[in-house]
C-alpha cells in the first residue's frame, strides 16, 4: 500500500505540518529539503521509518518507506509506502542466514559444534537411534600442532579444509557402499582446531562402527600436498555406538572424546571402543590433573637422584660418575605417588612443560651446589627425561638454555635422555634433537632395545650415549642371547663413538657381566636406589669399592 502527496513548495504551512508529522518518526527530513538546492530531482528515495508500537491495529503498518522528489521550484512529491511485510521477510531471512552461519564452521564449510549437538540430540529424541541404531566417531589429528608450528597457521588450514572434505567423501562412499548404513543422519562436524566428529546412521554392532573408522582413517592417511610439501596424518578415534542408551548428546560426544584419548594413549593412528570402565579412569585422571596443579604451586614435587658408576675393565669402579634426575610426588594425602600415574597426565593436560622445567632446574642447581660442596667426589655428569610432549615443543632448546644460564650449568655435563622410539619417530624429533645438541648438550639413547629402531639404524641416531635397557641387563648372567645381544650394542655403539650404558644392575654377577662386555657405565640398586640430594652427598662420600668387589 502505498499513498502519494503533491505538496506545494512555496507553502510553508504545509512544509510545517509535513515535519512536524515526521519529525519523531524522520527527523532528518526537514535538512534534507532545505538543503536540496537543485531546481529538481530525488531529495530521498524509499528511506525507512519505523513507526513504533502503539498503533490502533495490529494489522496496521509499523515500517513505511519515504520518498520525496522535488517537482520543480514550486512542488514536492511526497511518497509513503507501507513495507512492513518486507521488512519482516528480511528480517527473518537475516535470522535464517546467522542461524546457519552459527552452526557452520566457517574454515571448513561443515556443521559445528552446535549443530552436531542439535543433530545428535535430535537423532535420540526422535528415535532413530533407538529405531536403526548408529555410531559416534570422535577423531583428533596426532601430530596437528606439530604441522602448524614448522609450516605456519595457513598451510594448517589449507590442511583442515582438506580434511573436510575427506571425512565428507568418504562418509559418502560409506553410505553407498555399505548395506548397514543408513545416511538420512549422517554428519560431519568440525568442533576443534583439528578435532572432527563424524555421525553416522544406521550403525548396529560395533564391528560395522569399526569399519567405518578404518575407512575413515584410511582416507585421512593419503598424505596431503600442501605448499609444495606432501603432509601425512594420522589420526586418533573414540567410537561410541549409538543404541538408545540413556544421557544426552553431550554425554556421548564426551564418552567418545574419552575412548579417543584412550586410543593416543595407544600410541595414536588407532580407534578405541569407549566401554564405561573408561569413563572412571577418566574422572580419576582429572582428578590426578587438578591435585598435580596443586602440586606444582605448592612444592610437593621433587628430585631425586639415582648414580651412575665407571665401570673399569680391570674391575674398578669409579664411584658417581653421574646421576639421574627423577621426579617424585608427595601428596598430602595419598603419600607417595608413583611417576607412571601422573607424567601421563601431565604430558595430556599441558602440565609438561612445568613439569620439565622443574625438574631441570631444580636438578641443574643441586649439581652445581655437589660441585662446590663435594669438589672430586661430585657426579660428573647430570641426567634428566625428556617426554614425548616435551620434544613437540617449539621453544624446549630455548628454554634449556635459559635453565642452563640461570643455574649457571656447563652445557657439556648436562645429558637429556630419550627413548629410542621417541629417537626415532620422525625428522622433526631428530631435528629438535639436533638443535638441543647444538648447545653442547650431551644426548643419550634410554632403554636401548625396547622400540622400533636397530643396531643398523644406530649411526642415523644423534646420541653420544646409548642406555642398555634391564630387560636385557636382568638376564645378562643367565642367558647367552641376551650376552650377545649387550655385546653388540656396546661394539656397534663403540664403533661410532658413543659410550654405552648399562641400566638395571640388582646383582653382582650382572655387573660382572656387562662389565666383560666392555659397558663403560652402569646403573641400579646394586650402587644405589634413586635418593635425595642430602642423601646423595652422603654417598657420594662413602667408599663403596669393598661392597662391590667383584
Amino acid at each position: 500500500m502505498a499513498s502519494q502527496l503533491l505538496m506545494p513548495l512555496a507553502s510553508q504551512g504545509n512544509l510545517d505540518n509535513l515535519f512536524t508529522v515526521m519529525a519523531p518518526y524522520a527527523p532528518q527530513l526537514q535538512l534534507m529539503i532545505r538543503d536540496f538546492a537543485l531546481p529538481s530531482g530525488i531529495i530521498c528515495e524509499a528511506v525507512k521509518v519505523e513507526l513504533g508500537g502503539g498503533l490502533p491495529h495490529e494489522r496496521s503498518p509499523t515500517v513505511l518507506a519515504l520518498s520525496v522528489l522535488k517537482v520543480d521550484s514550486t512542488r514536492l512529491m511526497v511518497s509513503l509506502t507501507d513495507v512492513t511485510l518486507e521488512m519482516r521477510r528480511e528480517q527473518d531471512q537475516l535470522a535464517r542466514e546467522l542461524s546457519h552461519a552459527a552452526r557452520i564452521d566457517s574454515l571448513t564449510g561443515i556443521p559445528n559444534r552446535v549443530e552436531l549437538i542439535e543433530h545428535l540430540q535430535s537423532m535420540m529424541d526422535g528415535g532413530a537411534v533407538a529405531t536403526r541404531g548408529g555410531a559416534l566417531l570422535f577423531m583428533n589429528c596426532d601430530r596437528f600442532r606439530q604441522i602448524n608450528d614448522m609450516l605456519g597457521s595457513a598451510v594448517g588450514d589449507d590442511i583442515l579444509r582438506l580434511m573436510g572434505e575427506r571425512l565428507r567423501t568418504a562418509l559418502r562412499q560409506h553410505a553407498l557402499s555399505d548395506g548397514d548404513a543408513a545416511a538420512s543422519g549422517d554428519l560431519v562436524a568440525r568442533i576443534g582446531s583439528d578435532e572432527f566428529v563424524v555421525v553416522v546412521d544406521g550403525v548396529r554392532t560395533p564391528d560395522v562402527a569399526e569399519r567405518v573408522a578404518q575407512r575413515l582413517q584410511k582416507a585421512l592417511s593419503v598424505p596431503y600436498s600442501v605448499g609444495g610439501k606432501q603432509i601425512v596424518c594420522h589420526f586418533s578415534t573414540g567410537i561410541v555406538v549409538l543404541n538408545g542408551q540413556a544421557g544426552g548428546a553431550e554425554r556421548l560426544l564426551q564418552d567418545a572424546s574419552i575412548a579417543m584419548r584412550e586410543a593416543k594413549r595407544s600410541g595414536g593412528a588407532t580407534y578405541v571402543l569407549f566401554d564405561h570402565a573408561m569413563r572412571g579412569r577418566a574422572e580419576q585422571r582429572g582428578d590426578i590433573e587438578v591435585a598435580l596443579r596443586r602440586a606444582l604451586a605448592e612444592d610437593e614435587l621433587f628430585v631425586v637422584y639415582q648414580p651412575v658408576v665407571g665401570l673399569q675393565p680391570d674391575g674398578v669402579i669409579e664411584q658417581c660418575a653421574g646421576v639421574e634426575a627423577l621426579v617424585r610426588w608427595r601428596h598430602p594425602v595419598r603419600g607417595l605417588v608413583p611417576p607412571v600415574e601422573f607424567i601421563g597426565i601431565a604430558e595430556e593436560s599441558g602440565l609438561i612443560g612445568a613439569l620439565g622445567h622443574f625438574v631441570l632446574a631444580t636438578a641443574c642447581q643441586e649439581f652445581m651446589r655437589w660441585q662446590a660442596k663435594l669438589g672430586p667426589r661430585a657426579p660428573r655428569r647430570l641426567a634428566v627425561n625428556l617426554s614425548r610432549a616435551q620434544l613437540a615443543q617449539p621453544d624446549l632448546a630455548d628454554s634449556v638454555a635459559a635453565v642452563l644460564q640461570a643455574t649457571g650449568m656447563p652445557a657439556d655435563l648436562l645429558q637429556l635422555e630419550v627413548t629410542e622410539s621417541l629417537a626415532a619417530q620422525d625428522a622433526e624429533v631428530r631435528d629438535c634433537l639436533l638443535s638441543l645438541k647444538s648447545l653442547g648438550i650431551q644426548l643419550a639413547l634410554d632403554d636401548f632395545g625396547t622400540g622400533y629402531s636397530s643396531l643398523a639404524c644406530l649411526h642415523q641416531m644423534p646420541v653420544n650415549t646409548v642406555k642398555i635397557d634391564r630387560s636385557f641387563v636382568c638376564h645378562a648372567d643367565t642367558s647367552m642371547h641376551h650376552r650377545v645381544l649387550i655385546e653388540a650394542t656396546v661394539m656397534v655403539a663403540h664403533s661410532l663413538g658413543m659410550d654405552t650404558v648399562a641400566e638395571g644392575i640388582e646383582t653382582t654377577a650382572q655387573a660382572a657381566v656387562v662389565m666383560q662386555l666392555g659397558c663403560d657405565k652402569g646403573q641400579g640398586y646394586l650402587y644405589g636406589k634413586p635418593m635425595e640430594a642430602r642423601d646423595l652427598v652422603a654417598w657420594a662420600l662413602e667408599d663403596l669399592a669393598p661392597a662391590l668387589a667383584l
